[in-house]
């Protein structure tokens, strides 16, 4: 694989271990507004969008979660999390790869700023993306769309054909490859979709330790 000149990594099941946890928390909310989905449909079809796009996607089937619930959604971040949260394994010795490599490298997240200063504040990730956070609370569309890689990689300063994107959603697979970028989708995660990943354009890959030769940075 030739190498980038930017690597962009989604923040949740790629870089923190949160779906698992996330995801049994939004079907208990979704279930107490009416609307009825198990945790493995949660995660194929709804995994890796923002939390309004996942409102207006149950809405437009008839349901009401009412207009508080992306605000609820956010309230219950520090009660989700609140016994910790794992980072994804080796995924720590990437970035380490990526700032040896001299790689510029950022984050862009369906999640909100504060929700990813949470998480990778509890696994101690945070002190390598302060500065370098972009959520889809900053753009029109989030994934599907493209628009949140597409504002990260100008932000940083290079166009989408420089940058590759690390995914692990069929979402955020999706927003990656319509932004004209690279994207390696990482299926490391039991319940990862890998037909949907591949589907989407994504290069698959299921260890964290196998991403710096895929980068080229090996």
């Amino acid at each position: 694989m030739s190498r980038p000149d930017l690597v962009i990594f989604d923040c949740d099941g790629v870089l923190v271990d949160t779906e698992t946890l996330a995801n049994h928390h939004l079907v208990k909310m979704l279930a107490a507004s009416g609307y009825p989905v198990t945790f493995e449909e949660a995660r194929r079809n709804l995994c890796g969008m923002p939390m309004r796009a996942v409102k207006e996607k149950i809405e437009a089937e008839g349901y009401d979660l009412g207009e508080d619930f992306v605000d609820r959604w956010y309230q219950a971040i520090p009660i989700i999390f609140e016994n910790g949260v794992e980072a994804i394994p080796y995924v720590e010795d990437v970035i380490l790869a990526v700032k040896k490599a001299e790689l510029p490298y950022c984050v862009a997240s369906s999640a909100n700023v504060e929700k990813m200063h949470i998480t990778l504040g509890k696994t101690g990730l945070i002190g390598h993306f302060q500065d370098v956070l972009y959520s889809a609370s900053m753009v029109a569309r989030g994934k599907p769309f493209p628009d949140l890689f597409l504002h990260a990689a100008k932000e940083m300063g290079f166009e989408p054909s420089q940058a590759v994107v690390i995914e692990d959603s069929v979402a955020g697979t999706k927003a990656g490859t319509a932004a004209g970028m690279r994207v390696f989708s990482y299926c490391g995660d039991d319940h990862a979709d890998r037909e949907g990943l591949a589907a989407a354009g994504g290069i698959l890959f299921d260890d964290m330790r196998k991403l710096p030769a895929l980068l080229g940075i090996a």
